[in-house]
């Protein structure tokens, strides 16, 4: 009012005089001097502001433009920051180290964060209203300290579990949004993460109970922790690295296990029979499979269970697809390298081959001037590439004694009248015994063609129990018991000519699990020694420890020390390398 009453002087008189300030700067002056320096005066006046904000921290409405008013004021009198700013971030302070020890006792961890990003959406709200821009950071950073910096750990340790174990996406996305604001927040998450995983993948593996859901529980863990990582923690690399390395620590903490159970989930997805995938959905299952196949150790415990699964596939014709198997093979090879899978492949040559040399001797047999009334089929496998069998001693009838004998080995089709039947040799030796009788009883059978016990029950179920009865079983009932007596089944009708009847599957034995397991074992001792003097031949002098790392870099297995010392002892017996004189903890090799 004053600057306008005195306009003229203003625009005359002071501009002529250079060291004269303006009538606004010389009021402005004598109004901070006289008026807002005053103690008395700016001490109500910023408490007067102070208990305006912290009403409208408690949910009050106020005189917002008021506010501003002031504050603008105290800017233009420059003192903003030494009269108020200090006080108000003290009491903002205050408020905030309070709230947030009495709400982390009060609330959940999911009810917390959204308070939290409520009152620092407020604050950014104040500071557009009426606060001044400089406030900002100062402002926001103590409110993230008192809210969150201080409560980190707590609120991992009270919530993280349970928002990752109820797949809690908003707030997981949320709890990611406030601790990347926070000074050292995301280590601490990451930290916090890679034990939550590490813990719950631990009871998924060491839990023997639930093994036959082990792979299956794998797998969602691992959609689960990827979708998290995807739309919660924004891709972040380090969270994604976290993952891999703690998939890893957990998988490998029960040895030998898991691969065998990846082994034989891979078989299940791939035999004949999986009704629940597509090829789509079979070829996207095996993507995932290789991602848990990928973190484990003892990749030779899964070869020797996946080679002992495939062969059944194969021999029995029960291999879903081809082009499944074919596509898994090659996932093999290129994660594991040709060395891995040319075993593998050895067995599909081997099929393929077989199919080629069993149309030659199909055109062959028709030649003959006396051709047989029995077809036969023969698998010509090669001994490396296989898992090797138990031979069995059995009885042969004359009819499939000359078939073999044209073609030296078995594994048969055969037919009987109007219908043709598929069959096993096994299912071929026991029809043929009633061209010779009306019935039998099983112990009858077992002497005539001395097929072992458990296989007969096995072949005699499929004959009499399954879908296609060709036998009648005495008394009638699911499973083949000792007493049992078998007779032809003249009434059998089927709606199609050439009938296939399955061989019951033997499940695997407890021995045979053993003995797969064992064989690795041994597969790996032939390594180590392989591998030690392979190095030895090269360096010819080495200590104890060097040999030892190289061997760590060169054996694609988990081993332990223990293991490798007791094969350098066994060489040196057996006079490879020898223990030098002087220093015991050094080796020669010896030519």
């Amino acid at each position: 009012m004053i600057r306008s009453i005195f306009l003229f002087l203003d625009r005359t008189y002071v501009l002529q005089n250079s060291l004269l300030p303006s009538i606004w700067d010389t009021g402005l002056e004598l109004f901070r001097t006289h008026i807002v320096s005053d103690s008395a005066v700016q001490k109500r006046t910023v408490e007067g502001i102070l208990e305006q904000i912290e009403l409208e921290r408690n949910g009050e409405t106020i005189d917002r433009s008021l506010l501003r008013s002031l504050l603008g004021m105290l800017s233009d009198l420059q003192v903003y920051k030494d009269s108020f700013e200090e006080r108000f971030l003290t009491e903002t302070n205050r408020l905030y180290a309070a709230e947030g020890q009495r709400l982390m006792q009060e609330r959940d961890v999911p009810e917390y964060l959204h308070h939290v990003a409520r009152r620092l959406e407020e604050e950014n709200d104040r500071i557009v209203s009426y606060l001044d821009q400089s406030t900002q950071k100062p402002l926001i950073c103590c409110v993230e300290k008192q809210l969150l910096g201080e409560h980190m750990n707590a609120v991992l340790q009270k919530g993280l579990s349970n928002l990752l174990d109820e797949n809690r996406v908003t707030e997981l996305a949320l709890l990611y949004q406030l601790f990347s604001k926070v000074k050292a927040g995301l280590p601490t998450l990451l930290q916090f993460w890679r034990d939550y995983i590490k813990s719950f993948g631990g009871e998924i593996v060491c839990t023997p109970e639930k093994d036959k859901d082990m792979v299956q529980d794998l797998l969602d863990f691992k959609d689960k922790m990827d979708n998290v990582v995807q739309s919660c923690f924004a891709r972040n690399e380090a969270f994604i690295n976290a993952m891999k390395e703690a998939f890893e620590t957990f998988i490998n903490k029960r040895p030998n296990k898991p691969a065998e159970l990846i082994a034989k989930y891979v078989d299940s997805k791939l035999r004949a029979g999986n009704k629940e995938a597509t090829e789509e959905e079979l070829e996207r299952i095996l993507d995932k499979i290789m991602i848990i196949f990928r973190f484990i150790h003892g990749k030779d415990v899964f070869e020797a269970f996946y080679k002992k699964d495939l062969a059944k596939r194969l021999l029995v014709g029960k291999s879903a697809s081809v082009d499944a198997e074919k596509s898994m093979l090659s996932k093999l090879k290129h994660e594991c390298g040709a060395a891995f899978t040319s075993k593998l492949e050895g067995m599909f040559k081997d099929m393929e081959l077989s199919k080629d040399i069993m149309i030659q001797f199909k055109q062959y047999m028709q030649n003959q001037s006396e051709p047989s009334n029995i077809e036969l089929t023969v698998n010509i496998l090669t001994m490396g590439y296989w898992p090797s069998y138990t031979p069995m001693e059995v009885h042969l009838p004359s009819e499939v004694r000359v078939a073999v004998l044209k073609c030296s080995s078995c594994s048969t089709l055969g037919s009987t009248g109007k219908k043709e039947l598929q069959v096993s040799l096994f299912q071929t030796l026991v029809l043929l015994m009633f061209n010779e009788g009306e019935e039998f009883s099983m112990e009858e059978i077992r002497a005539a063609t001395g097929i072992e016990e458990g296989e007969l029950r096995r072949t005699l179920q499929s004959l009499a129990c399954g879908k296609a009865r060709v036998l009648n079983k005495n008394p009638r009932g699911k499973d083949v018991e000792d007493g049992d007596r078998f007779n032809f089944n003249n009434d059998f009708k089927h709606k199609l000519f050439r009938i296939k009847i399955n061989q019951i599957q033997m499940k695997e034995t407890v021995e045979e699990q053993v003995s797969t397991t064992e064989r690795v074992f041994q597969d790996r001792q032939y390594q180590i020694d392989a591998a030690v003097v392979r190095i030895m031949k090269m360096r010819k002098t080495l200590s104890h420890n060097l040999l030892v790392s190289e061997l760590y870099n060169q054996l694609k297995f988990p081993v332990k020390p223990g293991d490798l010392k007791k094969r350098i002892e066994s060489l040196i017996d057996r006079d490879y390398m020898e223990r030098d004189k002087e220093i015991p903890n050094q080796y020669h090799y010896v030519a």
